[in-house]
């Protein structure tokens, strides 16, 4: 592992922000450098690519699918000085001390991950993620409904907002999720 200056880099905000556009720049920015880069994913998340992080917009990087952040140590490669973590608010409460242990051991971090779910609550591990972090970027993507700054993520079933009892996690894209700013975002309870 790297005896430099480690760092936490975290990427938040809503669906369609551009959390894994940016985490791609990043890790490309690092790769030019000639840094040694790996990164990881939750094995839940196969929407695009089963071993690559891609975004909405098919910028893609290779990227090793795990079940659990204790996963990252045991398949950390030799000499890596750059560590990317997608879609962070899927993994185990573990993945903030992973996280913060790789930057102690002096590796650069970069994470992203949804800083709310569907309802508009915090999401998994991302306040405390965010908490540790060492540089936070919150990123907005446009609201679907009057083209504002969206800062939410609005669930759809069948074309209309999820109800606020529906299961917290479901994994998809633009076929079930949308941007919305706060005032258009909905979640019904009743």
């Amino acid at each position: 592992m790297s005896k430099t200056l480690g760092s936490l880099e975290v990427i938040t905000g809503s669906m369609f922000c551009g959390k894994t556009e940016e985490l791609i720049r990043r890790l490309r920015r690092a790769t030019i450098a000639k840094q040694k880069v790996q990164v990881f994913k939750p094995i839940i998340d196969d929407r695009y690519a089963y071993s690559k992080v891609r975004s909405h917009s098919g910028a893609d990087f290779q990227a090793m699918p795990i079940n659990n952040s204790q996963e990252i140590l045991e398949n950390l490669e030799e000499d890596v000085t750059v560590v990317g973590i997608d879609e962070a608010q899927f993994f185990d409460d573990g993945i903030v001390d992973m996280a913060n242990y790789l930057a102690d051991q002096g590796l650069r971090v970069i994470v992203t991950g949804l800083d709310t779910n569907f309802r508009g609550d915090p999401f998994g591990c991302m306040p405390a993620m965010t908490a540790k972090a060492d540089k936070v970027d919150k990123l907005s993507a446009i609201c679907m409904v009057c083209g504002e700054a969206a800062t939410r993520t609005q669930r759809l079933v069948n074309g209309k907002p999820a109800h606020y009892d529906d299961p917290i996690v479901i994994v998809g894209a633009s076929e079930m999720y949308e941007a919305r700013c706060r005032h258009c975002h909905e979640v019904p309870r009743d």
